[in-house]
């Protein structure tokens, strides 16, 4: 029998990030914040699910497929493709929330 990891696995830790959108940015508007969410498994760093406070649903699915199955430790990585591949007004809003949630992690599984 197998194992597979899945958000609700004792192995994995949820965190979030947040940042400032910009003050026309419609996230401003209806969260106050950009939020990001993950699920992360904590033997492999990977993240297994991803949410953001995205005023609509193709964004989230977006964001989620950008990172989702990345190693959060991988920063770079994670940055690369996003500035490559999102090009939303929350794009720096992104980066920061999620450099934001790679530091709560690292400090959650004594990284740091």
């Amino acid at each position: 029998m197998s194992f597979t990891s899945t958000p609700s696995s004792v192995s994995s830790v949820f965190v979030t990030g947040e940042a400032k959108a910009s003050a026309n940015n419609p996230i401003t508007t209806q969260f106050g914040m950009f939020y990001i969410a993950l699920v992360v498994e904590k033997g492999t760093h990977r993240i297994l699910d991803a949410e953001c406070s995205a005023t609509l649903a193709l964004t989230n699915s977006f964001v989620k497929s950008l990172i989702a199955g990345e190693c959060i430790t991988e920063e770079g990585l994670l940055a690369e493709r996003i500035t490559t591949r999102y090009h939303g007004s929350s794009q720096r809003a992104l980066l920061t929330a999620l450099r934001n949630a790679a530091n709560k992690y690292r400090a959650a599984v004594g990284l740091t």
